[in-house]
């Protein structure tokens, strides 16, 4: 019975993400599903409030903390600051795109596989997932679909 309530739900979410615009747009960007979208549209709600991709990662707490001293800037880990929820899928969503990533050849797979190699695997799935939010943003922003060469 509890299997059933879910496919239910699962269903719904499906429906709910085919029917808005938005969410189909952002369910092109490898790593970000139907789960995905629509947590991020009715969580952001107006992304007008946002002033660039970088307000918004860092809104979902994707940047690193920094502590600076002497004019020396120092970047720590990811600053964990913002909805937890929403960063646990976008990091999940880019664990899932990395390894996808292998058989890609866009330049979005090539630079994320090259900072796996030089920094590790964990450092590149937060650095893609902070690369989704802000692609999600600018997607959102100029109403563009999604184009496989990141920026």
């Amino acid at each position: 019975q509890l299997d059933e309530r879910v496919e239910l739900m699962d269903a719904r979410l499906r429906a709910q993400a085919l029917d808005d615009e938005r969410c189909r747009r952002l369910q092109s960007v490898p790593g970000i599903g139907p789960l995905t979208a629509t947590a991020l549209v009715s969580a952001i709600g107006d992304i007008g409030s946002f002033g660039s991709g970088r307000h918004l990662a860092s809104w979902l707490g994707l940047v690193p903390k920094q502590h600076s001293t002497g004019g020396k800037p120092r970047l720590l880990g990811i600053s964990k600051r913002g909805d937890r929820y929403l960063r646990t899928l976008l990091i999940h969503g880019a664990r899932a795109a990395l390894r996808g990533a292998m058989y890609r050849d866009d330049r979005c797979s090539r630079w994320v596989l090259a900072l796996e190699k030089r920094r590790g695997r964990n450092v590149a799935i937060v650095a893609l997932a902070n690369k989704m939010a802000r692609m999600a943003w600018a997607m959102w922003t100029t109403q563009q679909d999604y184009q496989p060469a990141c920026a």
